[in-house]
């Protein structure tokens, strides 16, 4: 099995069978770059017997059924793969199906005649009948078609002819809605080539929506799938959840018996319940958002409830503060807790349990120091402690309790299987001696329970019908079930998902803390960093985090991060709807209209949207267009070019929504270099048709400056796209992620903005009220630019 010390030649073995199979070579180097993935694989190609080589085709089922088939019906993986290599299952949305049976069927006697049927061996479904099915479906959406042309979610017209035929060829269905699309719309025109959000309508209304549920975008189609049909029902829940497997080869089949599920089902009236379990040790991140969105989401999808859980079993690194903000940023985006919990809720209950696992022969104290713990794991020996009588560690238990054992010198462990391939089965703590006060328990307790006998036991009392955690956890499945087996307890459904990871930033807590504590950013809620709090203060919605998180899917691809663009482009599909533009000057440079008096001031209609009616007031706004007038610095230029389309001396442009300048001279300091303003003559007709169009900020009145205005330009944290594999990654920190521009000018028109409004300062990007701002000053923080890579092929 490959391992973490994997030589040269062992990787260059693994590459060699992976190409074999058909990978592509990338994907075959990513592959080998995780080593669970490279372990399943090469197991999978062994169980399959293609070593040799095999299709393309197989050898992406084969791939799928290596990242994706259900631990707990592994028994059944052989035959799945001979269906595969026959080419009986042939097609993707045939191996999902499988997939889903397996995942249900678990362990059980495999009915082939019902697998068979589940996912469609033997099904054949002709090309005629592909045929017919289209044009079905063209014919009923065929207004639609007409009316969106192009724009058409060609994603849904697959859905509905894969809903005909589940196991029609997805390529020849393809082709035919391709040509069908062809034959009813002709070439697509100019106008089909346009971009969505230049025809986007009902502007102003928008702007009153901000609150609106998940807004998804057109791009990428999956995004409007439902992510939460993978999940079983809870009536479902008695079937084999895992197997946990001992040293001496017995296996332990873990599932509910039919009196604890309909216990369970009658306390729940058979209603999905989840948790959202964060330590309070922290602020949340972006990750914190996925977990929200499969936790909530699913419940609220099902329409059922989700606890908000504080995990909250270390005193010491627990506050108030960051309780009272994840209660917050849960509410921010846009999630109704069943219930708020703490695990130390239920101290108790954990006492009286832990009691009782002593009692069944399952538990004992320990006395070894952590490194000692330590160092008998990693040779896998038993503690010396390990057999001790049950009345013994009843009683030295209760005098932990009391206070009377110093902190240190015990701990309580689960008698699990020291010889275990499984090292989350090597006698986990369930109890260690703290003499800390709880921030929620008081000082009641000089003993706490660890993370990994807390956690399913609060599961088990709260009546979760699913456990949903990040595939780091999914070692613990073993003992997650061990302990509620034990006990005799109800066990929820669990499953892992890949984490949330994005390029150019650091998620760990550990990381983020040291940002932090060592003043590389300016608190948890800096704008830089990923924190759902800096995010907010960026100017992110919560709308465009859940589209961006229900976008990336609830996947168990454990070696993915994802590109900031792919965020930044669901920010700008948001905010292009609810951010009203304006015209700000970051780097003031005068200029002087000669041709207009001093005293003369001609207000201007300026569209708050691009497409903003004439006859609807509300979508504009008025600018004085004055003799002194303000562009950026970076749109003069002494020498002119063909490729340049800013002002040069003898040279005209076009001011947005005003008329056309042209420079007639320009006022150099005493250096000879350095500009000081420029002369211009405006043309009142508008007859000169100049190609730049720039956009520029007046003096409201003689003698008035225009307002002033902080803006804050903020950019990826890190230069790296992935600066935690670094080991100096605080060296990758991006000394230009925050440039400050004191004196920048602004219409009046945003004297009144408050903390927290959004806007678009044209050509410069999206814009909100920073909390900095004072009376005096307003204070910018730019969102994102408007620049758009994702949507152009970023991933």
């Amino acid at each position: 099995m490959p391992g973490t010390e994997d030589s040269s030649s062992d990787k260059e073995q693994y590459l060699d069978l992976f190409l074999k199979i058909g990978l592509d070579e990338r994907t075959a180097k990513n592959t080998i770059a995780n080593n669970k993935v490279t372990a399943n694989l090469t197991a999978v190609i062994h169980e399959a017997g293609v070593t040799d080589g095999c299709s393309r085709t197989v050898g992406n089922l084969i791939y799928t059924v290596a990242t994706k088939y259900p631990a707990n019906a592994l028994v059944h993986r052989p035959t799945l793969l001979q269906y595969v290599v026959s080419s009986k299952i042939k097609t993707t949305a045939q191996l999902d199906a499988a997939l889903s049976f397996f995942g249900t069927t678990a362990s059980e006697d495999l009915r082939l005649n019902e697998f068979e049927e589940a996912c469609g061996v033997g099904v054949e479904v002709s090309v005629e009948e592909i045929e017919q099915a289209v044009n079905e479906v063209f014919e009923e959406n065929k207004n639609v078609i007409l009316e969106q042309r192009y724009r058409t979610n060609v994603g849904e017209l697959l859905g509905q002819v894969r809903r005909r035929h589940p196991w029609g060829d997805p390529k020849i269905v393809k082709q035919f809605v391709d040509a069908k699309l062809l034959d009813l719309l002709g070439e697509r025109t100019a106008a089909d080539n346009e971009k969505p959000s230049k025809k986007k309508k009902d502007k102003p209304a928008k702007v009153e929506e901000k609150t609106v549920a998940v807004v998804t975008p057109e791009q990428p189609p999956e995004e409007n799938l439902n992510p939460f049909l993978i999940f079983p029902q809870p009536e479902e829940n008695f079937k084999v959840h895992t197997e946990v497997f001992f040293s001496d080869g017995s296996v332990l089949r873990c599932c509910n018996t039919k009196e604890l599920l309909e216990k369970h089902l009658k306390a729940t009236g058979g209603k999905v319940l989840t948790r959202f379990p964060p330590e309070p040790n922290g602020y949340l991140h972006i990750g914190h958002a996925k977990a929200m969105f499969i936790d909530f989401g699913l419940a609220k999808d099902r329409g059922g409830g989700c606890y908000l859980r504080y995990d909250d079993t270390n005193p010491q690194a627990e506050k108030k503060e960051y309780i009272d903000h994840i209660e917050e940023i849960v509410q921010w985006m846009g999630w109704e807790p069943l219930k708020i919990t703490y695990t130390s809720d239920y101290f108790q209950d954990l006492y009286d349990l832990a009691v009782e696992l002593i009692r069944r022969g399952h538990a004992y104290v320990d006395h070894q120091t952590p490194d000692e713990i330590k160092e008998f794991r990693e040779k896998r020996m038993n503690s010396p402690w390990r057999d001790r009588p049950v009345s013994e560690s009843l009683k030295l238990f209760e005098d932990m309790r009391k206070g009377l054992i110093e902190e240190g010198k015990a701990t309580l462990r689960m008698k699990q299987d020291m010889q275990s391939d499984n090292y989350n089965m090597y006698d986990l703590i369930a109890y260690r001696i703290k003499f800390t006060p709880h921030p929620h328990a008081g000082d009641k307790w000089c003993i706490y329970p660890s993370y990994d006998y807390a956690h399913c036991i609060v599961d088990s009392i709260e009546n979760i019908t699913h456990s949903l955690c990040t595939l780091e956890f999914e070692t613990r499945r073993a003992s997650y079930y061990w302990l509620l087996h034990a006990l005799g307890l109800y066990q929820p459904h669990v499953w892992e998902y890949s984490r949330l990871n994005v390029t150019n930033t650091v998620m760990s807590k550990r990381k983020l803390n040291r940002l932090v504590t060592d003043k590389w950013v300016d608190g948890w809620d800096d704008p830089r960093l990923m924190t759902l709090a800096g995010l907010r203060r960026r100017g992110v919605t919560p709308t465009a985090i859940n589209a961006f998180v229900r976008g990336v899917g609830i996947t168990r691809s454990d070696n993915s991060i994802i590109n900031l663009d792919r965020l930044e482009y669901h920010i700008r599909e948001e905010l292009n709807k609810t951010a009203p533009r304006t015209m700000v000057v970051l780097h003031p440079l005068k200029v002087v209209i000669t041709n207009l008096e001093a005293d003369s001031i001609i207000n201007l209609d300026a569209k708050r949207w691009p497409d903003a009616q004439t006859d609807d007031a509300s979508a504009f706004y008025k600018v004085p267009f004055s003799n002194i007038i303000y562009i950026e610095n970076s749109d003069f230029r002494m020498k002119d070019s063909k490729d340049y389309y800013g002002l040069a001396p003898g040279k005209s442009v076009l001011l947005r929504y005003a008329f056309p300048i042209k420079c007639t001279e320009v006022i150099l300091a005493d250096d000879k270099e350095t500009i000081l303003e420029i002369r211009a003559e405006y043309d009142p007709s508008k007859k000169t048709k100049p190609k730049g169009v720039l956009h520029w900020v007046a003096a409201p009145s003689p003698g008035i400056d225009p307002l002033m205005v902080e803006v804050r330009l903020f950019d990826r944290l890190f230069l790296s796209e992935n600066p935690a594999e670094l080991d100096d990654w605080l060296a990758d920190l991006n000394p230009q992620s925050k440039v400050v521009i004191p004196g920048a000018y602004a219409t009046y028109l945003l004297q009144n903005a408050a903390v927290g409004d959004k806007f678009q300062f044209e050509r410069l990007g999206y814009f909100v009220v920073d909390r900095d701002s004072t009376p005096g000053k307003l204070v910018f923080n730019r969102t994102v630019t408007l620049r758009d890579s994702y949507s152009k092929g970023g991933k």
